[in-house]
């Protein structure tokens, strides 16, 4: 009896260290998370309620900073124009991943080279992507507006019209993001089984077929989580915007991202941007919840 309960405790306190252990390895990373999210959130809480000065002075001014975003139009204006690019992007940009994956899974040789070529414009950096569609963009000598001249169609004025800035924008975030998300498609392409395909095959079902009756339903699941992902990422947009526009034409392109920017750092109204902030985070929070409670229902 003796030596039973001298094995437990020294397998306890073996067990004891090993998660100690443990939680030493894991601390760098929840202290980490702690200081570069949760902290930065709950500040922007408390200076949404301030008055914030540069120099480290606050005072408290209640709900003024959001009812200067209220009586601000371009407050009304951002949302609707981050609004209008998420329906855009969902539009042009979900789908293109899918069917991009699913051609490149059908190829038979060759498939490492267009993977490839597919993920280059993700690991592009974001300033020479812009700069590169600048040069696309050119109403003048833009290689775009080359192409409309081939076919005998008008030149368009692509980011210097309000009507054509935003889904240009949109245009080329797609070029720019979609080879992530069809990466990860093809990733999940590879656990369907190939007898599938093969009976498929066996009984004539055409490209189309298959995609329809095989791919997609196994690639539900998947398609789910990067639904969110990019309703989520697309109204975070603001590189496009910041880099390509400057939120112009007439604020045609202005985004809640670069307006919170503009406050922060050409106003220097803290308080304000971090209202704004709050209010996006606010907005992404219960999007993310009602498309989780849906999702659970489904399942």
């Amino acid at each position: 009896m003796r030596n039973y309960n001298a094995n437990a405790q020294a397998y306890t306190s073996t067990h004891t260290r090993k998660k100690i252990m443990g939680y030493l390895f894991l601390l760098p990373a929840v202290v980490s998370f702690l200081y570069f999210v949760w902290y930065p959130l709950v500040l922007s809480f408390i200076m949404s309620v301030q008055r914030v000065s540069l120099a480290g002075v606050t005072s408290f001014v209640g709900s003024a900073n959001f009812k200067t975003l209220w009586a601000d139009p371009v407050f009304a204006k951002a949302w609707s124009n981050t609004a209008y690019f998420t329906v855009l992007a969902l539009l042009i940009g979900y789908l293109v991943p899918v069917i991009v994956a699913v051609l490149i899974n059908e190829v038979r040789f060759g498939q490492a080279f267009f993977r490839i070529s597919v993920y280059l414009p993700r690991v592009a950096p974001a300033v020479a992507v812009s700069i590169l569609w600048l040069w696309l963009f050119d109403p003048s000598r833009g290689l775009l507006n080359t192409i409309l001249g081939w076919f005998g169609l008008p030149a368009s004025q692509w980011l210097l019209s309000s009507k054509t800035a935003m889904p240009s924008l949109v245009l080329m975030s797609t070029w720019a993001g979609f080879g992530g998300t069809a990466i990860i498609y093809l990733a999940a392409l590879q656990g369907i089984a190939e007898e599938l395909y093969e009976a498929a095959e066996i009984d004539g079902a055409s490209i189309w077929q298959r995609a329809r009756n095989i791919t997609l339903p196994q690639l539900k699941p998947v398609m789910l989580v990067t639904l969110i992902l990019q309703l989520l990422g697309t109204m975070q947009v603001f590189s496009e915007p910041f880099i390509m526009t400057g939120g112009g034409p007439n604020n045609a392109t202005m985004t809640v991202l670069l307006l919170i920017y503009r406050y922060a750092f050409n106003y220097m109204d803290l308080g304000v941007a971090s209202a704004a902030s709050l209010i996006l985070f606010v907005i992404l929070a219960i999007l993310s919840f009602v498309y989780f409670k849906l999702s659970n229902q489904e399942n």
